[in-house]
């Protein structure tokens, strides 16, 4: 049997992007972050880890890979990730669509999915 362990996230500012990441999901350290390297982890409960590395290049304006958040709340989840440096991205909505596409302060896309519907 195969599993993920973590989700490996490209980051040019590790303190920057472990506060956000942190602030936004409810994780922690799992111990002290490298200069290169850091892995979040849940405060409480199960759930996946996060691993940010620390790259060279600028964030992929057409990603092929980002991650799904889902709200139950959405609009207030959108508002406290704007809050947490989060940025709106462009995007050509379909009429039904139930996400948000958003971008983390190092301009990783990511999309927060109405749980709701």
């Amino acid at each position: 049997m195969i599993r993920i362990g973590s989700i490996v996230w490209g980051v040019r500012e590790l303190p920057r992007a472990i506060a956000f990441w942190s602030a936004a999901l409810g994780y922690r350290p799992l111990r002290e972050p490298d200069v290169d390297w850091a892995i979040l982890v849940p405060e409480t409960g199960e759930g996946p880890q996060l691993a940010l590395k620390l790259v060279g290049s600028e964030a992929n304006p057409a990603p092929r890979h980002h991650l799904d958040l889902y709200a139950d709340v959405q609009a207030d989840e959108v508002a406290r990730l704007l809050a947490l440096g989060a940025e709106r991205v462009d995007w050509d909505y379909e009429e039904d669509a139930d996400y948000v596409v958003l971008a983390d302060p190092d301009g990783n896309r990511f999309c927060v999915v109405d749980a709701a519907s």
